[in-house]
This record gives C-alpha cells, sequence and structure tokens, in this order.
C-alpha cells in the first residue's frame, strides 16, 4: 500500500503521510538563519578595502557578497550601490533579521552595506582596526546615515528570470 492511501475494502485509518516538503517559507528562513550564523561567524575577519574573502580580509560589500554567496547560494555584486539595487526595497519598520541595511558613509548614498540581525542591531565589516563587528543602528552615527533597507527574497532579484 502507498503511504497516505488506502485500498477499498480497507476500513484502516491510512498512515499520516510522511513529512510534508520543506514550503518556500521555512525555506527562506533557514536560508536566513544560515545567512546570519554564516556572517556572525566572520565577526572579527579584518577589514581590506576592495576584500572579498576571510582570509585576507573584506570590506563592506565584499562581506556580504561573500556571505550571501557562501550562506544562502545567491551571488550579489561587490559594490554597496549595486547591491541597493537587488532584492525588494522594505521600511525600517518592516527589517527583518538577514535583510540588507544601507548607509551613506562616505558622502554618497548606498556607500556601505551590512545585514540585519534584529533587536536594531546589524553586522558588517567596518574599518581598519575594527574589521567585521556588530553595531546597534540605533547609534547616532548610524541613524544619520540610515538610507535603506532591502530583503533579498529570490524571485524579486533581476537576475533570477534570465539565468536559466
Amino acid at each position: 500500500m502507498l503511504a497516505g492511501t488506502a485500498w477499498a475494502g480497507d476500513n484502516s485509518i491510512a498512515p499520516e503521510p510522511e513529512a510534508p516538503r520543506q514550503t518556500m517559507l521555512s525555506s527562506s528562513i533557514n536560508k536566513a538563519q544560515d545567512t546570519l550564523v554564516y556572517a556572525l561567524s566572520l565577526v572579527g575577519v579584518n577589514y581590506k578595502f576592495g576584500g572579498n574573502s576571510p582570509e585576507t580580509g573584506l570590506d563592506c560589500s565584499g562581506f556580504v557578497s561573500h556571505v550571501f554567496s557562501q550562506a544562502a547560494g545567491l551571488v550579489l555584486p561587490h559594490n554597496a550601490r549595486a547591491i541597493s539595487m537587488f532584492g525588494q526595497k522594505i521600511a525600517i519598520s518592516e527589517l527583518q533579521p538577514g535583510d540588507l541595511v544601507f548607509f551613506n558613509t562616505m558622502r554618497h548614498t548606498y556607500s556601505h552595506v551590512g545585514i540585519y540581525l534584529g533587536d536594531n542591531k546589524f553586522v558588517h565589516a567596518s574599518v581598519t582596526g575594527r574589521g567585521v563587528e556588530v553595531v546597534n543602528m540605533s547609534e547616532s552615527y548610524w541613524v544619520k546615515r540610515f538610507n535603506g533597507a532591502r530583503r533579498m527574497v529570490t524571485s524579486h532579484l533581476p537576475f533570477a528570470a534570465s539565468n536559466e
């Protein structure tokens, strides 16, 4: 007998179906969790302008693109402004762990990017001497420079449909 079916004339209750396959929502949650765990594992890695590897150092966009590539299989550019064009724009009130947060730190919008952790905190590759660290977005420095947030939802990525 196939799992979850009963033959005609069989008065027994059909066995429970096997555990349902992972839904898209739970898959997204797992990817967000994997992304956060991996991002936090990099805390303490050195900062290096233009860096894209934990072994040699990371800058902010190198950190974000490396984390999303390794933990979520998502290829993002190595440029904060370019990354800001991917995903779905969201309001600060809608932030969820795993979303990207953008800041104006070099006198132009979207010049810095980090990964939101929840509770007003985000992880990012900071500057030489501090490297990858967790900071609070409520600090006045970050509040004044906040530019926006994006959610990396595969169906909203510009390249999602064209790479098949």
